[in-house]
């Protein structure tokens, strides 16, 4: 399959699907995390995205190098999502955990 995709050129055109593919998978985790854990799971999104640099790092292949950078960082992004997550769902625009209620009220 990527040989495939090397040989018709079409690098690029993977890179930016699996690029708004990674973005677009990391919206819901955010909602999700920030309802079931707050922002205490932020170092989880840190490990992540220091792991894919790493990997992106050591890895020979360009293809997977790129993607594996955009996964780090999207998972940097993630971390301050999940701060702006919390202040969405103290305004009320996302649902908030009831059982996490006290967390909200002291902000």
């Amino acid at each position: 399959m990527m040989e495939w995709i090397a040989a018709c050129r079409l690098e690029g055109i993977f890179i930016g699907i699996c690029t708004f593919l990674i973005i677009g998978l990391f919206h819901p985790v955010v909602v999700k995390a920030e309802y079931y854990w707050g922002t205490r799971c932020w170092w989880v999104f840190l490990l992540l995205g220091l792991a894919g640099i790493i990997g992106s790092i050591v890895s020979g292949d360009i293809l997977f190098s790129s993607l594996l950078g955009v996964f780090s960082f999207s998972s940097f992004w993630t971390i301050k999502e999940l701060f702006e997550q919390r202040e969405r769902v103290r305004k009320g625009w996302f649902p908030m955990n009831p059982r996490r209620k006290h967390e909200y009220e002291q902000i």
